[in-house]
């Protein structure tokens, strides 16, 4: 391992699909409001795929965005991830089907399945890689297709949910660099929020899909607190070995779940939200994995990240997992 090499963020994309849903729209298909939903959640609309619209053709997207960024072209990648909790198809992986659709030949490529938390460990992955030497640039991609798993008529999740893509590049740099990452996972609370059928536990039958348990199920209250008080101690154990405060993070970028929840989040961590916390959950909804990687292209892309900031990454998604990253821009 070589420690003394700096893995960074070389180049960044997004991809948003160009369908709108606003809460007005929502209003005609269940019983909520625009009122309900933005007090609730901070959520005004979200971006919905188009009809046979894929993960993969959402990832490849950002991709394509994130290698031009880096003025690099998809033969220089060595290692494609996708974080996704809604793939093309079981298999093959929806990181192959990229692949594939990139034109990077006979490259490693896989999926990590860590819902909300898949960009942090997709990029804690891609970190270790580029720093033992093994491959110089790495492609992080985290890709939703949340509306496939969405149930319609579940006011309770339908409100939240929106797709997206976003894709970094990762590699050596001069400066800074990823400073500090913290993973971690709790699957005695993994009931609070599944998809229970699908798997081999609950295959696929009439069954099943009668009974909509091919939707994702969310225990709200019991997850808002676990939320809360995980994000913040994430940021704490990403933070205190390097030994900075709130005061030393020029930006937080949290994965975007609920308004309230990142407004929690930022009172415990002890920082302005109004300064320090980006937002963008008003026009995307929760992309899951994807809402980190977004947030973060779209950050830099509006010039709120520049050289030599300190950005600290906060997600926590089903699982239970978590992840917090601090980078020196």
């Amino acid at each position: 391992m070589c420690t003394n090499v700096k893995v960074g963020f070389v180049g960044l994309g997004k991809y948003l699909p160009e369908n709108r849903l606003t809460n007005k729209d929502l209003e005609k298909i269940v019983d909520t409001s625009d009122e309900w939903i933005v007090a609730r959640t901070g959520i005004k609309e979200r971006r919905i795929a188009r009809e046979g619209e894929a993960t993969s053709d959402m990832a490849v997207n950002a991709a394509r965005l994130a290698l031009k960024s880096a003025k690099l072209s998809a033969r220089d990648i060595e290692l494609i991830i996708v974080a996704t909790i809604t793939p093309d198809m079981f298999f093959p992986s929806t990181a192959c089907i990229v692949q594939e659709k990139l034109g990077a030949p006979k490259i490693p490529a896989f999926d990590i399945s860590v819902a909300c938390s898949g960009f942090m460990y997709g990029i804690a992955i891609a970190n270790q890689f580029v720093k033992s030497g093994t491959y110089k640039h790495v492609l992080v991609i985290a890709a939703e297709k949340m509306s496939s798993v969405t149930d319609w008529k579940d006011r309770s999740t339908c409100v939240l949910m929106g797709d997206g893509a976003g894709a970094a590049v990762l590699g050596k740099v001069a400066d800074g660099g990823i400073l500090s990452v913290y993973l971690g996972a709790d699957g005695t609370k993994g009931n609070l929020l599944k998809m229970p059928a699908g798997g081999s536990r609950m295959p696929a039958s009439i069954s099943t899909v009668e009974a909509g348990l091919h939707y994702l199920k969310m225990q709200g209250n019991e997850l808002f607190r676990h939320a809360v008080k995980i994000m913040a101690e994430a940021a704490l154990k990403a933070t205190e070995p390097l030994g900075l405060k709130g005061e030393d993070i020029d930006l937080v970028i949290p994965h975007q779940a609920n308004l309230r929840i990142l407004h929690a989040v930022a009172k415990r961590m002890g920082i302005d939200p109004e300064k320090k916390l980006y937002l963008n959950i008003n026009k995307y909804g929760n992309m899951s994995a994807a809402s980190s990687a977004v947030a973060l292209a779209e950050a830099v892309e509006e010039g709120r990240v520049k050289k030599g900031d300190t950005i600290l990454l906060d997600a926590f998604g089903a699982g239970l997992t978590w992840g917090a990253i601090v980078v020196k821009w």
